[in-house]
């Protein structure tokens, strides 16, 4: 590219955005590969990325970004917005707690919704004035097939992603006049590390209660983790990447939602929800769309 987009990937020290920030500077974009703790627990991966683009000639650089902050996120966009202007915005950075719903403290509940929500609300909030004022940006966010079902022991992960669902396609019509798009992916499981470090409900006389119960959570993860072994291509993070460098490469209005790997039925709650959605978009264009 004579004069690369910029993008700014979330969550990219490991799985999805890793793979995704290395394939979009393979494509000839410039990408801020986003992380926490950059000089410490992240470093040998920020160091190994940095000499990568080198050996490569792609434009990547690593820059610390932690989404459960204020001023982390603050500083990190304007960083990049003094040198170059962000277009592309991809929200990555999730956690997925696994486990009973009702086991899990409303501690745990709030830090991991400061992720999967409040760490997407955070990013566009801190982009969007950058993009408004030029009437052009691209938001993609990474949502999964539990942001359109309720499924036993991801219960909070679910939770979270419906939230981050509704806000993201809220976006899609409020910022249309400005040009901008927020559109979701929607992966099914893909063999990630999400699930060996997915985060365990800490109340353990609760999860007492409900005796053999409380042993979905490693049965659940365990399913997961032997269709990963499989080697099903189905399953592989690089389709999440290809299906993120497809929706920016695309011409003309891009899906406000994208369902990758193992369909699960989400593509046709999609097909049956979307013409509802659209028709009482349209009834409300009168207010929410200017004169």
């Amino acid at each position: 590219m004579t004069n690369p987009k910029t993008v700014l990937v979330t969550g990219a020290s490991r799985g999805i955005g890793f793979l995704t920030a290395k394939l979009l500077a393979e494509n000839g974009y410039r990408v801020y590969a986003s992380m926490r703790n950059i000089t410490g627990q992240n470093k040998k991966i920020s160091d190994e990325l940095t000499l990568w683009a080198d050996e490569n000639k792609v434009l990547l650089e690593p820059i610390e970004l932690d989404v459960t902050s204020d001023i982390s996120v603050q500083q990190a966009i304007e960083k990049i917005e003094q040198k170059y202007t962000i277009d592309i915005l991809i929200n990555n950075a999730g956690v997925m707690p696994t486990g009973l719903t009702e086991a899990y403290s409303l501690e745990q509940v709030q830090t991991f919704f400061d992720v999967n929500l409040y760490g997407v609300i955070r990013t566009c909030q801190a982009v969007l004035p950058h993009m408004r004022e030029r009437k052009s940006g691209l938001l993609i966010n990474l949502s999964s097939a539990a942001g359109r079902f309720a499924i036993p022991y991801f219960g909070v992960y679910c939770a979270s992603k419906w939230a981050m669902e509704a806000y993201c396609e809220t976006l899609h019509y409020e910022l249309e006049a400005f040009g901008i798009e927020s559109v979701l992916i929607e992966p099914s499981g893909h063999g990630t590390d999400l699930v060996k470090t997915a985060p365990a409900p800490a109340d353990n006389h609760r999860l007492s209660e409900y005796g053999v119960l409380a042993g979905g959570r490693e049965k659940l993860l365990g399913s997961f983790q032997a269709m990963f072994e499989q080697g099903d291509r189905a399953t592989d993070a690089v389709n999440v990447a290809t299906s993120i460098l497809q929706l920016i490469n695309a011409d003309g209005p891009r899906p406000i939602r994208t369902q990758v790997g193992h369909d699960m039925g989400v593509q046709a709650l999609n097909d049956a929800s979307a013409p509802i959605q659209a028709a009482l978009i349209e009834g409300l264009k009168p207010i929410y769309s200017p004169a």
